[in-house]
């Protein structure tokens, strides 16, 4: 992926077309000022800290916080190499996810593609928006690649957003650079690509994240919760060209990020601590490789399967027995029996190297 060049302005307003025009025209929620030199006696809000406040920023908690913080959207520009003004955070990718799906879909009118087994909330957001759903199922022969020829004719039945994920949840590939390049060929003044990168941080690869200057079509989802260890904050973004930043700034709920999520995302965007989740990332990475290969050799194992991100999604002779086993161990893992290509599949989330251990006796 080479590195990107800018929008014409018109390509990006021609992408604005395909977002709902009640959304493109309503007056968005004025909220309270955020200018902190002033005191505050404008939002209604206590003058007091609450008594039983104990984090560092407790005098702070008595107020409203930023609607999109600067100094988050300035740290996470620096961490990906992008601009504040492409970045929109909120209440983990979910909230993305529902973001993209309200302000694209009409209900009962309006369709999305997604590319099964994946992440099931982009269905789930569909449902709740009244968007029909266009289920173009990844080629598990093919190692779970995108069916191309498949999404070409989703794209001819007019769907406002296409869903990919890379790597994908929950069978761990990354999704091939050329398809995901076909696809936005395809799409091309059509439909908004949404690429969820939420594990890109495990794969080495360069995140398309850097393109959506590039594409005015592209939106990607990052978030702290996986290689930041921020999952209990909630803290995920959505990046987009500037337009359609704005866009959805329009109906983003004027609070999207509380102050604790807000301390501890700054504290791990510092530099000393960006080192310390590499090295964790790069630990990461080979406890995946060493667990794989142990389970690999196991009679109760079918196959592993390839992964780019922090979990294997793993086939079983006999999935129940083996989650009984692990269970009996202490060990909670996902189910995915029953889910259409996947079989008797449990999908492993790697731990520290004595979690890995206690998987690995408990399956071997």
């Amino acid at each position: 992926m080479t590195r990107p060049d800018t929008v014409p302005a018109d390509a990006a307003a021609a992408v604005l077309q395909l977002a709902r025009a009640d959304i493109r025209a309503m007056d968005p929620y004025r909220h309270a000022s955020a200018d902190r030199s002033l005191i505050r006696l404008h939002a209604n809000e206590s003058p007091w800290p609450p008594v039983t406040a104990t984090i560092g920023a407790a005098e702070a908690l008595n107020h409203y916080p930023p609607p999109q913080p600067p100094a988050l959207l300035e740290a996470l520009a620096r961490a990906w190499g992008i601009t504040p003004a492409q970045i929109l955070v909120g209440r983990g990718s979910d909230e993305g996810i529902d973001l993209l799906t309200r302000a694209f879909c009409a209900a009962g009118q309006d369709s999305v593609v997604i590319s099964t087994p994946t992440f099931g909330m982009y269905s789930v957001a569909a449902r709740i928006q009244g968007a029909s759903i266009l289920d173009v199922p990844l080629l598990a022969d093919q190692g779970f690649a995108l069916d191309l020829p498949g999404i070409r004719r989703a794209l001819d039945k007019g769907p406002k957003i296409l869903w990919l994920c890379s790597p994908n949840n929950p069978t761990g590939n990354a999704l091939s650079s050329a398809d995901i390049e076909a696809v936005l060929a395809a799409a091309s003044g059509r439909a908004v690509v949404v690429v969820d990168e939420a594990y890109v941080e495990f794969t080495g690869e360069t995140p398309w994240t850097l393109a959506v200057a590039r594409y005015p079509h592209l939106v990607t989802l990052r978030t702290m919760s996986k290689a930041h260890g921020l999952a209990g904050a909630r803290l995920g973004a959505l990046i987009a060209h500037p337009d359609i930043i704005g866009l959805l700034r329009r109906i983003v709920p004027p609070y999207a990020v509380a102050g604790p999520t807000l301390e501890a995302a700054l504290a791990a965007l510092t530099p000393a601590a960006l080192t310390v989740t590499t090295e964790r990332i790069g630990q990461l990475l080979r406890e995946r490789e060493r667990l794989a290969a142990a389970l690999s050799r196991s009679a109760q194992v079918r196959r592993v399967l390839p992964s780019d991100a922090n979990f294997l999604l793993v086939q079983f002779d006999d999935a129940g027995a083996a989650l009984q086993k692990l269970r009996d161990a202490g060990v909670l893992v996902r189910d995915f029996r029953g889910h259409p290509g996947l079989g008797e599949a449990l999908r492993l989330t790697v731990g520290t190297p004595p979690q890995n251990d206690l998987m690995i006796r408990s399956l071997t």
